[in-house]
């Protein structure tokens, strides 16, 4: 399913969004490093036949504005409300993944009541709950070697141990990273957004807060995540009253890896 994107100017920057589908609002909110150029998103997802479905490039990335100055949580957040604002919506289903739900959750705390549900996939609160692992510390690794790092991390079912008994499959995998690594790297600004953005990851901290949540919730992950590790997943849940938790058979990317997932997000969505 296609989809046309636009520029919106939101405060201090140009956003590029696009809605696809029709349904229910949904927002959806994409992880560190997302485009919407590439041909796996959220508008190309099964999501738009069950929603309107809205997302975008976020602040420092792809065909969004990367203004070089100090980014905050708190700044992606209105970045998200402003686009809403732009687009119309009052209120509407929110859905964040890895990055994308700690902003999720800066908006659920900050404007509730533009937030009827709440999925949080693969994310953590920060602080006391513990953290997603600190991405910012890996800028200076060598890109092969910060692939194969990642791969592992991503999911730990690929260890040392996994590549090595599997090359075949190892080098496909590695290939396909290498070029999502290098997707439009040669885009201006990508190097210093992409670092901006995870300086302002490093500061999330919502575990104070998140308490204070009170529309329907849930939670998930997958179960062979490093990255955000399980027991942060359910630190998560644990911290936000009445949160559902599920967690699927995948890692990082558990929602390509295992389709229940998706219906299960929809159900949860849809479910009155």
């Amino acid at each position: 399913m296609g989809f046309d994107g636009t520029f919106a100017a939101c405060s201090d920057i140009k956003i590029f969004y696009g809605i696809s589908g029709s349904g229910p609002r949904l927002l959806y909110i994409s992880g560190t490093g997302g485009d919407l150029r590439r041909p796996q998103n959220a508008l190309t997802s099964s999501f738009p036949d069950h929603f309107e479905t809205l997302s975008y490039d976020q602040r420092g990335l792809a065909q969004t504005d990367k203004p070089d100055a100090l980014y905050s949580m708190a700044q992606y957040c209105e970045d998200a409300a402003n686009l809403l604002d732009v687009v119309g919506w009052d209120s509407c289903f929110v859905m964040g993944i890895s990055f994308g739900g700690m902003v999720a959750q800066e908006l659920a705390i900050r404007h509730p009541g533009r937030v009827k549900k709440l999925v949080l996939g693969c994310t953590s609160t920060g602080g006391a709950g513990g953290s997603s692992y600190p991405l910012h510390e890996l800028q200076d690794m060598p890109l092969e070697e910060k692939i194969k790092f990642r791969m592992s991390k991503n999911d730990t079912r690929l260890n040392e141990q996994w590549q090595q008994d599997n090359p075949e499959k190892f080098q496909e995998l590695f290939d396909k990273a290498l070029e999502t690594a290098n997707f439009a790297k040669d885009d201006p600004g990508k190097a210093m957004g992409s670092r901006r953005q995870l300086e302002a990851r490093a500061e999330h901290d919502t575990f104070d807060r998140v308490v204070d949540l009170t529309m329907p919730v849930l939670v998930c992950g997958g179960r062979y995540d490093g990255q955000a590790e399980p027991q942060v997943v359910e630190n998560l849940a644990k911290r936000i009253p009445g949160a559902e938790l599920a967690y699927f058979e995948g890692g990082h990317f558990f929602l390509a890896q295992d389709l229940a997932a998706s219906q299960k997000i929809t159900e949860f969505l849809l479910s009155e």
